[in-house]
Parts: structure tokens; C-alpha cells; sequence
């Protein structure tokens, strides 16, 4: 029996409740997904690479000066938003995500931490994630950034990736070479069954770790971590070197 093609994923997630600790003192006073970077606050760069990347949908959960953060999407024409309350309850990346699967639909869906950015390199990388997308064989598609160009990040790296593009974390190493990117294709039923509550997105990861059929496809161009107030300045001066 022929069986069709599944569809590429057509709704995304940006997950935009967190109150930035690490931002402060800038998120005293704004949502982190307002911030800035060159003119462009983190929120807008990560919907219009979804745009971009023909996603329609978009899910915005928001807390955190969760009016401003609203009063800022309504001006925007596309993609389409849709908002999900988390005023009540901060629910972390893994809550947020369960919170709003009856917005995401059924279909394998991308998520988009609002504070990833960085620099294109030849072709469009969320085009490429979607793109690579192979659900026959994946649960979780990560867009990874390589450790040696990454910006602003000072951490020991998160994943090991072999040669089919298989995830497995630094764990004990003392380095691993690539980062996560702050987006992923994810498949909803990882999702199900997750605790109710806060919890980290981290849960569906293992998940899929424990299955091998979490994958990773590294990010051309380079990967921009805007997580500290100087942090800023950093992508902003790479930004400027590549528009010369």
C-alpha cells in the first residue's frame, strides 16, 4: 500500500513566557523577546525566519510583561499569531510547549526559543531544517551551531552528533562540538503524556535520545547567543562585520 508524503511542518511555537533573568537589568522593564539586536528585537527576527520558511501558524506564549509583548505582535501582518496565556503559571519551555498543543495541531510542529538568532549562510537555516525533516526516522530535528563559531556562548557545547546526523549529549565529556540552536522540528507525541505543570522541553529530548531518533542538523552561517546584556553588542559588531 502507497502511503503519501507527510507534509512539512506548517506551525511553530516561539517560546517567549521566561523572564530573562539573565538580561537584567534590560528585562525589568520588557519581555526578553523585545530586546534589540541591530534595530530588530529577537521576536521579529525569529518570525520572520518562520515566515520565511512558509510556516503560517505561529503559537506565542507569553508571562512576562505579557501585555507589552502583545501589543508589540498585533502589529505584525504575518505569519499568522496566535497567543498562549501563561499569565497564571509559568510553565518553562517543556509546559509551554504541552500547554499549547491544541493550537499546534496534529502534524509534527517546529519550536523557536525567542532569543536565537544568527547569520545566514548560503541558504536559509530554518529552510534547511525544514527541509531535512524526515519523519520516518526522526522524532526531534535540532538546528545544532558548531562550537568553535558560535558567538556569546561560553558554555562546553551540548551534543555529539555521528555521521547519519544522530544526537547523543556531552554528558561526562569535557566538551562536546556543537550547541543547540535554539529551534527543532518536534513531533507532538512526545509531547503527550509529559507531566502537567512546569517542566523543560529537555523531558521530549530524552525521549527521543532514548529512541535514537533525535538528529541534528548543523547551522551554516553563524550562531548569534544573545543571553547577557553584553552579549548585545557582540552580535551587534558580527552583524556589522558581515554587512560590509
Amino acid at each position: 500500500m502507497s502511503h503519501l508524503p507527510q507534509r512539512p511542518p506548517h506551525t511553530a511555537i516561539v517560546l517567549a513566557a521566561g523572564l530573562g533573568k539573565r538580561m537584567l537589568p534590560i528585562t525589568a522593564t520588557m519581555p526578553k523577546p523585545l530586546v534589540k539586536v541591530a534595530g530588530q528585537s529577537l521576536i521579529d527576527f525569529a518570525l520572520d525566519r518562520l515566515h520565511e520558511a512558509g510556516i503560517g501558524t505561529v503559537v506565542v506564549n507569553v508571562h512576562h510583561f505579557a501585555d507589552m509583548l502583545e501589543a508589540h505582535l498585533r502589529a505584525r501582518t504575518v505569519p499568522r499569531i496566535v497567543i498562549s496565556d501563561e499569565r497564571g503559571e509559568l510553565l518553562e519551555t517543556g509546559g509551554g510547549v504541552k500547554k499549547a498543543l491544541p493550537l499546534l495541531g496534529d502534524d509534527p510542529f517546529v519550536t523557536f526559543n525567542s532569543d536565537s538568532m544568527w547569520i545566514e549562510g548560503e541558504e536559509p537555516n530554518l529552510k534547511r531544517l525544514v527541509a531535512a525533516w524526515e519523519p520516518r526516522r526522526m522524532d526531534v530535528l535540532m538546528l545544532v551551531a558548531p562550537l568553535s563559531t558560535s558567538v556569546g556562548y561560553e558554555g562546553r557545547g551540548d551534543f555529539h552528533r555521528d555521521a547519519d546526523g544522530r544526537l547523543r549529549r556531552r554528558g561526562s565529556d569535557d566538551r562536546a562540538d556543537f550547541v543547540y540552536a535554539g529551534v527543532a522540528v518536534v513531533k507532538p507525541e512526545l509531547v503527550e503524556g509529559t507531566p502537567d505543570g512546569a517542566f523543560s522541553a529537555n523531558a521530549f529530548y530524552d525521549r527521543a535520545i532514548a529512541q535514537g531518533r533525535l538528529y541534528g542538523l548543523p547551522l551554516e552561517g553563524q550562531w548569534l547567543h544573545v543571553g547577557e546584556p553584553h552579549t548585545i553588542a557582540e552580535a551587534e559588531k558580527c552583524l556589522a562585520a558581515r554587512k560590509r
